[in-house]
């Protein structure tokens, strides 16, 4: 273990003490992001997500950034894929238990607003969770996959973030064997789904946080997929 990783840890475990012994942290966090949703999204997503890219690339070759990754610009980017998802939380998990209503199945709405654990609410959430993950996540994926792309072409170099992303290009040379077999056809329904399960099943201020934690993970099993390959 390198000493960046001893310090990592140690920043991580005194944030988490921080959390634990000052609720008064965690209150300020609850009411700035009830009351700033999207600044906080941008934040939480360039922040963590980012992270999650920096893990793997640790896992896969040693280190947490290096030439031509472009750090700065993946967190650009994915602080504005933050805003989308955060728009997509509101809209899903609105309109969402209105639909398994409108199927037929009582008090889903009502047990979405409370905290406690019922099956209309695991169904609310199951629901919510699939259908944001077919309809949503694979245009974030692969919009996702076009800025990577469009970042690395660039050296990792800030200025990629306002040039003009050549999308057909990308669209064109873009590797859908892995898109749709791997990002699709597996972390959709293995990981995405039952975790956006567990997200919904949170109280709202607390979503959007650990969907952006969930990034963190996401970079793990891509790092691992890639030191199969």
């Amino acid at each position: 273990m390198k000493r960046v990783d001893l310090f990592l840890l140690l920043s991580i475990a005194i944030i988490v003490l921080l959390l634990i012994f000052f609720p008064v942290l965690l209150d300020s966090y609850k009411v700035f992001n009830k009351e700033h949703g999207f600044i906080t999204a941008f934040i939480k997503f360039a922040l963590l997500a980012t992270f999650g890219e920096s893990l793997g690339l640790r896992i896969r070759m040693g280190v947490y950034n290096k030439t031509g990754f472009g750090l700065m610009p993946r967190a650009i980017v994915w602080g504005f894929l933050g805003l989308t998802i955060k728009v997509a939380f509101v809209v899903f998990y609105s309109g969402v238990p209105l639909l398994v209503e409108y199927l037929g199945i009582d008090g889903v709405v009502n047990a979405m607003k409370t905290a406690s654990f019922t099956y209309q609410k695991l169904l609310g959430a199951f629901s919510i969770s699939v259908l944001i993950n077919i309809i949503y996540a694979p245009v974030m994926m692969t919009f996702h996959k076009i800025t990577d792309t469009h970042i690395l072409v660039n050296e990792g170099r800030l200025s990629a973030v306002v040039k003009r992303i050549p999308f057909g290009k990308i669209l064109h040379e873009l590797d859908w064997d892995t898109q749709w077999n791997f990002v699709f056809k597996k972390t959709i329904p293995f990981f995405w789904i039952p975790a956006h399960t567990i997200t919904f099943m949170l109280e709202p201020d607390y979503q959007v946080l650990f969907a952006a934690f969930l990034g963190i993970a996401l970079g793990l099993i891509l790092a691992f997929a890639n030191l199969k390959k």
